[in-house]
């Protein structure tokens, strides 16, 4: 009997950063973390690049036009939670359109952040991402305490 390979999921996160800021949304009736900050991310759907699914979700999310060139990659996360996730930390400081809530049904805030002074209600394992993008950490691993 062949055994089945292990699954994990993957997902992409876009760190917006413009003149040492960085766009956070507040996650609003989604059933994981309401009421924490975040990055505009999302997971990949199968049969699309990290790269291309970013630009997806930053469209969905945001309304806004990234070229995947302009996406450039921080570092990878393996992560466990309740299960073994893979999460993709982009960046990207050019993108076409203006910013703004494309779904308000799971984001009830949406701005910018001076990167050094991030807000105590941020998704821990993201505030993690977005300190190892300021260090140049490529690779992290988070929760397998």
């Amino acid at each position: 009997m062949k055994k089945e390979r292990f699954k994990l999921i993957p997902a992409c996160h876009l760190l917006l950063v413009k003149e040492n800021q960085i766009l956070l949304m507040r996650r609003f009736n989604t059933g994981y973390r309401d009421g924490f900050y975040s990055v505009l991310a999302g997971h990949l759907d199968g049969n699309e690049s990290a790269k291309t699914a970013m630009a997806r979700e930053a469209k969905e999310e945001a309304g806004i036009d990234i070229d995947e060139n302009e996406i450039k990659f921080a570092s990878v996360m393996h992560r466990k939670s309740d299960d073994e996730r893979v999460d993709f930390f982009f960046f990207a400081d050019k993108w076409n359109g203006k910013i703004k809530n494309k779904e308000p049904h799971k984001c009830d805030d949406l701005k910018w952040f001076d990167l050094e002074k991030l807000p105590d209600n941020i998704v821990p394992y993201v505030k993690r991402g977005i300190e190892n993008y300021k260090n140049n950490i490529s690779y992290d691993q988070f929760g397998w305490n």
